[in-house]
């Protein structure tokens, strides 16, 4: 029997952001800020808070994530589940785990989806396709933030 830790892949990202911590940790964190880097949201940075990342519908996708927060540890860490569908067909599963470090000129900020199964290599793609623009667009809107 295996283990599904094991047989799973994690897509990693790390970008080191000429902001202070406290700008880049707004951001992830203030509803109307993430819709500007992510999605439209009903976010709040709870342990245990249940919310909706929320797009325009696409074939075989109704444009929802549903999502839990996991962690929240202010300027250091937050992590939630990301839902997408049904598990059972083209769905899936995944943790989203941010991790800030202040460095010498900013911050590295290291974005971690964890949970992808061996079959879901299209949904990898995608993934890490999707967090490069977005990561792009956090550094932009944090760049505006005064």
């Amino acid at each position: 029997m295996s283990t599904p830790a094991l047989d799973s892949r994690s897509l990693i990202i790390e970008r080191e952001m000429l902001h202070p911590v406290g700008k880049v940790w707004r951001a992830l964190t203030q509803g109307p800020l993430i819709e500007e880097w992510l999605l439209a949201n009903d976010f709040k940075p709870i342990v245990g808070h249940r919310f909706n990342l929320r797009t325009t519908p696409m074939a075989h996708w109704n444009g929802v994530v549903d999502c839990e927060v996991l962690t929240v540890e202010p300027h250091t860490k937050l992590s939630y589940s990301w839902n997408v569908g049904d598990e059972a067909t083209t769905g899936f599963k995944t943790v989203v785990t941010w991790t800030l470090t202040a460095t010498k000129s900013g911050v590295l900020v290291r974005m971690e989806q964890s949970g992808f199964r061996p079959d879901q290599e299209a949904n990898y793609r995608g993934a890490s396709y999707g967090w490069q623009k977005f990561l792009g667009n956090l550094d932009k809107v944090v760049g505006g933030l005064a």
